[in-house]
């Protein structure tokens, strides 16, 4: 399965002969919906069914980084209803079988952030080797490693039981400020450069303990 680079990114949108699309969304502000946008291009899309769409993210941050799509317009994690745990439970299965194929010895995490940027309801399943050139920021690697992250399983379980999704954002947002810490053995540091520097010293194989 092909990884995709942050350069590889844009030379993806350069042949599509959308950069003057892409700059007046910027510039508009309607970059959060460039999902619906990636769900129908054929660059981007790694398989699809009845039901969902998935696609590589555009600036993954790990060696594998996909989203799982819902065909149904469903806005956000906050729009779920209890009679839409079938679409869940197949987004997860998708995702469990999409993280096998792309390499079944490597870890991976399904789930949501809390409190998404991006608009349309969208499931990550990413690799937890965090290997990309993508990956620069505090935030970027808070929003994987602490519990903004949530897992697949846990957002299902939520709308079982409460029937919606309610978080605090502002709790929630607070993560993203966290120092940063090593998500296999949380050691601190403080520059992305010297965590990710320490991280390829962990063995993240599904042979080891998960999460």
């Amino acid at each position: 399965m092909r990884i995709v680079t942050c350069a590889a990114n844009f030379q993806v949108k350069s042949k599509a002969g959308n950069v003057r699309e892409i700059i007046m969304a910027a510039r508009f502000g309607h970059w959060s919906t460039g999902l619906l946008t990636s769900m129908n291009d054929p660059e981007m899309v790694v398989e699809s069914d009845d039901k969902v769409v998935v696609i590589k993210d555009k600036y993954p941050k790990a060696k594998y980084h996909f989203l799982v799509l819902p065909k149904e317009q469903i806005p956000s994690l906050k729009a779920l209803k209890p009679s839409q745990i079938d679409l869940l439970n197949h987004m997860h299965k998708i995702g469990k079988e999409i993280a096998f194929r792309a390499d079944k010895d490597l870890r991976f995490r399904l789930g949501y952030h809390a409190v998404p940027s991006m608009s349309h309801l969208h499931l990550h399943v990413i690799s937890q080797d965090f290997n990309s050139p993508c990956l620069k920021t505090k935030k970027h690697w808070n929003s994987f490693t602490t519990k903004y992250f949530v897992d697949s399983e846990d957002v299902i379980k939520a709308i079982s039981s409460n029937g919606k999704w309610s978080v605090d954002s502002e709790k929630y947002s607070d993560l993203l400020k966290k120092d940063l810490r090593c998500h296999i053995c949380d050691e601190s540091f403080s520059t992305i450069p010297s965590l990710k520097g320490h991280i390829v010293l962990h063995d993240v194989s599904v042979s080891k303990k998960s999460l």
